[in-house]
């Protein structure tokens, strides 16, 4: 499978009622790369992975190429996508192999080629033994293999993943999530991915498009939107983040609580950003801020440590399981100036 390079261009959707789901936007996708469009419900992530299926039009003016093809007046059965939706949306009276080849006999293949075909995808996927059974007969981790199954027997230039794990338990929504990100790498194929969880973006993205209110808010590497977040709603939706207010002087950002070291800046009034990891915690004397413990919950090989840094500023930190800590004492906090952004 050859994957497509998508370009989104100036395409946004307005529905009659004037209701608008999604501003202009411009997004490219390499080939081969797996995109992530991360949100909250509403936020317009699924109306732009349909404009790109083909199951929407863009407003006037908006544009979709594959790799460079105009596309947009294409429907969906032109463009040589594949999709799993939420649902699955597998069909009860056929077989396993019957939903797998279904795509490919829509396409005309004959009925031997289409079932070789879609013979070899369950094998690639590891499910061939369930090819005969009916769909009531499957777990939801097998109907999610199936679904997948399904979208790659066409052999597609572009895959599309709309939320295709949210019915699943945790577990097993871990565990597909590591078969899936291992199956796009193999397979080289362009994937654009939708979800609200977090974890997923960070896992399987290259990279990740963080979208709020039908609007972009940022687009970049897992590593980059975790540590480097655009503005307060990445910083918040994407994870856990601390935040101090102070000044910044002579590349020190001082605070109520104290003083941390940060990169220099002309920034003089800012708020200092920071993940629980980049935080350790010292003897108070070996730092310059200095919190109480208010709070410590076991987490296994970490914990997780509330503190409270005066002025009603809470700040939480991870810790190794073996620290003993007690409420009400007072701990130093050390942070990475390498792992914090000032806004």
């Amino acid at each position: 499978m050859k994957g497509a390079a998508v370009t989104v261009a100036g395409c946004g959707k307005t529905y009659p009622d004037g209701t608008r789901a999604l501003s202009p936007v411009d997004l490219t996708v390499a080939a081969g790369e797996t995109l992530v469009l991360l949100g909250p419900s509403g936020c317009g992530k699924t109306t732009l992975l349909r404009l790109i299926a083909g199951l929407e039009a863009p407003d006037a003016g908006g544009r979709i190429l594959f790799d460079g093809a105009d596309v947009t007046h294409l429907p969906i059965e032109k463009r040589n996508v594949g999709m799993v939706f939420q649902s699955y949306a597998l069909f009860p009276n056929m077989s396993v192999i019957d939903n797998v080849a279904y795509g490919l006999r829509v396409r005309g293949i004959a009925r031997e080629a289409r079932r070789a075909q879609a013979g070899a995808v369950l094998e690639m996927m590891r499910i061939d033994a369930l090819a005969a059974r009916r769909i009531d007969q499957l777990s939801g981790g097998q109907r999610q293999r199936v679904a997948l199954a399904r979208a790659l027997a066409v052999r597609p230039r572009v895959l599309l993943l709309d939320e295709p794990l949210t019915a699943l338990d945790a577990a097993l929504r871990e565990h597909l999530r590591s078969e899936i990100d291992a199956l796009l790498r193999r397979l080289s194929i362009t994937a654009v991915y939708v979800t609200h969880d977090q974890a997923e973006a960070l896992a399987l993205g290259d990279r990740i498009v963080v979208m709020r209110n039908g609007a972009i808010a940022q687009v970049g590497t897992p590593r980059d939107v975790y540590f480097r977040p655009a503005d307060d709603f990445v910083a918040d939706f994407v994870g856990i983040t601390n935040r101090l207010t102070g000044r910044v002087r002579n590349a020190r950002f001082e605070t109520a609580a104290g003083v941390v070291p940060v990169a220099a800046s002309d920034r003089p009034d800012a708020r200092l950003l920071f993940r629980p990891e980049a935080v350790r915690l010292v003897s108070p004397v070996d730092a310059g801020l200095v919190a109480r413990v208010a709070q410590v919950e076991f987490q296994g090989p970490r914990q997780r440590v509330v503190l409270e840094a005066g002025d009603g500023v809470r700040l939480i930190a991870e810790a190794p399981a073996d620290l003993a800590l007690t409420p009400g004492e007072a701990m130093g906090l050390v942070i990475d100036p390498a792992r914090c952004t000032l806004v």
